[in-house]
């Protein structure tokens, strides 16, 4: 069990400015292979777009040999190797015009070690308030899980994807080197493990690169986007299991009145993330 006492980093706040420019919300459009929207100065940022902003920028020297900025700081110096995005749930309460000047408020509300069947486990929950100008726009919760390296895991076996349920939306996604760069750059994040596969499968074990989290839950809600015709008004996503660039996944969501449940679904058969999307 994890002895370190984290209790002082619990409360900790930080904030940050931004503006929502144009720039990393085309290039998101362009990795989302989407090229039938056209977004200009005024028009309402997507939901969870608001990621594309408020970026880690630490120096190289502050860089960690896993991509990361060294932990410390705002975040609890955590020495467990793997740092996953486990979750969070979001409410979407005013439009983000793009061309807005933005604000984020962070406050570390919880940090907890426990034991599992993998390990010794911290998990940090944070909540984040995003204001465009000075009106609340997105409250969000993150979920954040370190946990030990692990042996080396097999890559899923892929077989057929069973039929999905009728009236679903269904998108089939065939990660690459190139989406998950470009996802990356445009989150400014140098964890190695999307980009680096020498790093990815002989320092952390894995059998190819790992699909980000974000990336999923972005993808998840873009099936809406594309798809519900109305805006989302809240969304709670769980990383279950990871996806690699090893094989095909699958996103599907199915719609009941104003919830619509989503996944991302591995080659295997197994669920790698679940989430809920409520429409406004």
């Amino acid at each position: 069990m994890a002895t370190t006492d984290y209790t002082s980093w619990t409360g900790r706040t930080e904030s940050a400015d931004d503006v929502a420019g144009l720039a990393p919300v085309q290039g998101l459009l362009a990795t989302l292979d989407d090229v039938e929207t056209r977004l200009g100065p005024g028009d309402p940022l997507p939901p969870l777009w608001h990621w594309l902003f408020f970026l880690p920028q630490a120096p190289m020297r502050e860089v960690g040999a896993d991509g990361h900025p060294r932990r410390g700081g705002f975040m609890p110096p955590v020495s467990l190797p793997r740092r996953m995005f486990a979750g969070g749930e979001l409410s979407f309460l005013a439009p983000i015009p793009l061309g807005t000047a933005i604000r984020r408020e962070s406050q570390i509300v919880g940090v907890e070690a426990k034991s599992g069947r993998s390990g010794e486990l911290v998990f940090v929950n944070l909540r984040h308030r995003v204001f465009a100008a000075e009106t609340l726009a997105v409250e969000e919760s993150q979920h954040i899980v370190y946990r030990e390296a692990g042996g080396r895991l097999p890559p899923p076996v892929a077989k057929p994807f069973a039929p999905a349920p009728a009236g679903a939306w269904v998108r089939e996604v065939r990660p690459d080197p190139v989406l998950l760069f470009r996802f990356s750059a445009l989150t400014f994040n140098g964890h190695r493990i999307h980009y680096d596969r020498p790093y990815a499968t002989a320092e952390e074990n894995y059998p190819g690169l790992v699909v980000h989290g974000p990336l999923l839950a972005t993808l998840l809600m873009d099936l809406v986007r594309r798809h519900a015709g109305r805006p989302v008004a809240g969304y709670s996503f769980r990383a279950v299991a990871p996806i690699f660039d090893t094989a095909p996944f699958r996103l599907v969501g199915l719609a009941d009145g104003d919830s619509i449940e989503l996944t991302a679904e591995r080659a295997d058969g197994a669920v790698a993330m679940q989430a809920t999307a409520t429409l406004a």
